[in-house]
């Protein structure tokens, strides 16, 4: 697969069996905007998906990624900023940290180092939105 699952602008690969990544992408299910992206859950209690080019299952899952409909993909805070800019109620915080000045993105890699500070993070927050979540 070298572009968007199902002819959507976005795909978007996540981890169905993270409490946290699923409430999360519940949330971006029910934004405006997101019958143009393809939420692809890359669980492990799931078939193994396509995932085209450039991405594996164990990749998948150790960091957000997304496919533009070109077939470039895309990961960490880079990817979260290119799901933003597809879902207007977002467009503004993807615009923002994806804002070019004089060609060079200064947030981009302030919301990188936040992005990776947070991932020794998931397992624990995981389990608080379990918790919160009893249907997760």
């Amino acid at each position: 697969m070298s572009d968007a699952v199902s002819g959507k602008d976005l795909s978007v690969y996540y981890d169905g069996g993270c409490p946290l990544c699923r409430a999360e992408i519940d949330h971006y299910r029910r934004c405006a905007g997101a019958d143009r992206v393809a939420f692809v859950d890359v669980g492990r209690d799931v078939p193994a998906p396509d995932l085209g080019s450039g991405l594996g299952r164990d990749a998948a899952l150790r960091r957000f990624h997304v496919r533009c409909a070109n077939g470039r993909l895309i990961s960490g805070a880079a990817a979260f900023a290119r799901l933003w800019r597809t879902l207007p109620g977002w467009r503004w915080l993807g615009r923002l940290v994806d804002l070019r000045v004089l060609g060079i993105r200064p947030l981009l890699p302030i919301a990188e180092l936040a992005y990776r500070l947070s991932l020794p993070l998931r397992p624990r927050l995981a389990r608080l939105v379990s918790r919160r979540r009893p249907e997760a």
